[in-house]
């Protein structure tokens, strides 16, 4: 113990000798190490962010897209073939046992007059059930109800960026809206839920009856896309499998043939939003990877240049009794120490620098403590990787030539 005590002690004895080129040596790793955690403190950060935002899509969801057509060999796209209709959502809804709500959604948009103000936004139509599957609550108001639907009430629930933008100073429930030269009144104000995962506004919207949205403003064939919500979330999976018979069944798909519909839930959007965050994030690390190893080289040529001027030094101990592994692991032990301070310099500089991000930009990061061990660890087996050559060399060197070096 006492033998650690003192060859750290040289170490860092030989370290403060030449404080600022130890400063500058151990600058690559500390630049190294905080780049790395704060590009994954991001991705984390941004991750968090997509799947608070799918979380706050709705409770236990479930989206069932339209299918792909193509032409001439060539696909149009997803969604591109799309057989949805109201008799779907009503067949998914009467048979469906563990489908708790099921909702049909009619995408418009357009241009919003009201308030004396006028604003572009989307126009979703939707049933009641809309709002327990995708959790919307009311800032103030009502939401409308089956009645408005089946007699296509028009009637407009505004989300709060809309609100804010046609009726800055007024109460808007009440007042009347024109979509398309239809008047709809405005019978409530939704709860803002902010940008979603991936950065779109989920307060820029007008929800309306579906049968409203269909036959008033858009009157197309076919709807848009169905949400539904399963009854609890250990039954999202056999949700799923039902609505799907139920589609095949009502779209007289045979045995063998493919849907011509998709069924997907939180986990699918949620893996395939993250995916791209992943990559990103890897990608980042790699990069801000490549200043360590350029710490490491730095740490090297230093220690290389050390063994030079130290020579003499060297000489001396080898000729008193030291051994060449006594050499060896002073001359390691000052990399690893030279390294691992750079390391904790930087996790430290990390930490201030995620804190900056997260107080003074839209940045979010998300510091986990795991790659603060990883980084740590990494930076001292940078200096011993880096380190071991130099103090191979050192040594290796005959006493009775390093005495006679100049």
């Amino acid at each position: 113990m006492l033998q650690l005590k003192n060859l750290i002690k040289t170490a860092f004895k030989s370290i403060f000798k030449n404080r600022m080129r130890s400063l500058l040596t151990s600058l690559g790793i500390i630049i190294g190490v905080s780049a790395v955690i704060v590009m994954v403190a991001i991705g984390e950060g941004s991750q968090s962010r997509i799947e608070e935002g799918i979380q706050s899509l709705g409770t236990n969801l479930i989206v069932v897209f339209p299918g792909t057509s193509s032409s001439g060999g060539v696909s149009r796209g997803a969604g591109s073939f799309n057989r949805f209709t109201f008799a779907d959502v009503e067949k998914i809804s009467q048979e469906a046992m563990l489908v708790k709500g099921v909702s049909p959604i009619v995408r418009t948009g357009g241009q919003v007059i009201g308030g004396g103000n006028n604003w572009n936004t989307g126009i979703y139509g939707v049933s009641e059930d809309y709002f327990e599957i995708r959790n919307w609550e009311l800032e103030y108001g009502e939401f409308f109800t089956e009645r408005d639907v089946k007699t296509s009430n028009k009637v407009a629930l505004l989300g709060k960026t809309v609100a804010n933008q046609l009726f800055p100073d007024q109460d808007p429930v009440g007042q009347k809206v024109r979509i398309r030269n239809v008047p709809f009144l405005v019978i409530g104000i939704l709860k803002a839920k902010g940008q979603s995962g991936m950065g779109t506004d989920q307060d820029d919207l007008i929800l309306a009856p579906s049968t409203t949205v269909y036959y008033r403003l858009r009157g197309w064939r076919h709807v848009d896309m169905i949400n539904a919500s399963a009854s609890s979330p250990d039954r999202i999976a056999d949700a799923k499998k039902e609505i799907r018979a139920i589609l095949r069944e009502s779209h007289r798909i045979n045995p063998g043939e493919e849907d011509d519909f998709t069924v997907s839930d939180q986990a699918d959007i949620s893996e395939a939003a993250s995916e791209t965050s992943r990559i990103l994030t890897m990608l980042l690390g790699s990069i801000a990877g490549v200043s360590l190893l350029v710490g490491g080289i730095g740490i090297m040529n230093i220690m290389l240049v050390s063994v030079t001027e130290r020579t003499r030094e060297i000489g001396i101990r080898l000729s008193v009794g030291a051994r060449g592994k006594d050499v060896l692991i002073q001359f390691l032990t000052e990399a690893v120490i030279l390294s691992l301070s750079g390391g904790i310099i930087g996790i430290l500089l990390s930490l201030g620098i995620s804190f900056g991000l997260n107080k003074f930009t839209e940045l979010y990061t998300v510091i986990n403590p795991d790659i603060i061990m990883v980084s740590a660890i990494f930076s001292a087996a940078v200096g011993i990787f880096f380190g071991y050559y130099p103090a191979r060399k050192a040594s290796a060197l005959n006493p009775i030539d390093a005495l006679r070096y100049e």
